[in-house]
């Protein structure tokens, strides 16, 4: 992604940019788009009803990765509180998404490749969020 190169050009950073976010910023949107594609394959299964819960988990948290990569990325009047707790909530979103993929890891490759997005998305988003002061 092309993240770095163009918050680099923002009036506002100067070339300044925090590498811990900027990963937070690549991990938001690239689990926002393996969990949309995670609840299509999961649409497709022939167990569909025993997913239910999987879809859901894996369109909310693509929902929250999206906003969070989002607002993340806007540098103007950039405020740390919204930027922090919208880490944590991302974050937890990817937790329980990962949490449930997990369960179905074993019968659907889908899953174990969103489980493992979810879970570098997790970190990243704590990693990222530890690094601004409170």
């Amino acid at each position: 992604m092309q993240v770095q190169e163009i918050i680099n050009t923002h009036p506002q950073v100067r070339g300044q940019t925090n590498d811990a976010l900027i990963r937070c910023i690549e991990e938001c949107y690239s689990c926002a788009q393996t969990c949309t594609s995670c609840a299509d394959a999961c649409l497709a299964e022939d167990n569909v009803k025993s997913l239910t819960q999987c879809i859901r988990l894996n369109l909310d948290c693509a929902d929250v990765c999206s906003i969070t990569g989002r607002i993340a990325t806007r540098r103007t009047g950039f405020d740390e509180e919204m930027i922090r707790r919208m880490l944590h909530a991302c974050a937890a979103a990817c937790r329980l998404c990962a949490e449930e993929c997990e369960k179905h890891a074993g019968m659907h490759e889908h899953c174990r490749i969103c489980a493992d997005s979810c879970r570098r998305c997790m970190s990243a988003c704590d990693e990222s969020g530890r690094g601004m002061a409170h």
